[in-house]
């Protein structure tokens, strides 16, 4: 059964790690889907970290739009697809960095890993996705 509005806005603001598919254009190949962390509140905007020059953050800008599918198994089968244009790509902040660390990392690891990431990963960027189209379903007990 579908999920309403408020139902799948509230499901997809939990931390669910994500799947994000975006158009690779690149001859013979299927869409660029990789896991990923992801920041939304319900009515707002989706956010994504992401290395500036990798190859997601290069699929994106040359397609302009992305789509993510978040999903759980337990207490029941659940899923929330959104797809949408990209509306701002914006240079990474540090409390970006330490935001969607905290929304998935414990928080005994979390100051840890953005110390890391924010010296190891190089530039980031945050990509910011309106939500257009949404598919969503729970499929009661498995």
């Amino acid at each position: 059964m579908a999920l309403t509005r408020a139902e799948r806005e509230h499901f997809l603001a939990e931390p669910h790690v994500a799947a994000l598919a975006v158009d690779a254009a690149e001859e013979g190949r299927a869409p660029l889907t990789v896991p990923i962390w992801y920041q939304y509140q319900p009515g707002g905007d989706l956010w994504i970290m992401t290395g500036r020059d990798s190859r997601k953050a290069t699929a994106i800008a040359a397609a302009g739009r992305f789509s993510i599918l978040a999903d759980r198994v337990t207490p029941t089968i659940r899923y929330v697809s959104v797809e949408g244009p990209v509306v701002a790509t914006l240079p990474a902040t540090r409390e970006q960095l330490a935001e969607i660390s905290s929304r998935y990392l414990p928080a005994e690891k979390a100051d840890d890993y953005v110390d890391f990431a924010w010296r190891e990963h190089g530039e980031q960027v945050v990509v910011h996705m309106r939500p257009q189209r949404w598919l969503s379903s729970d499929i009661g007990d498995a």
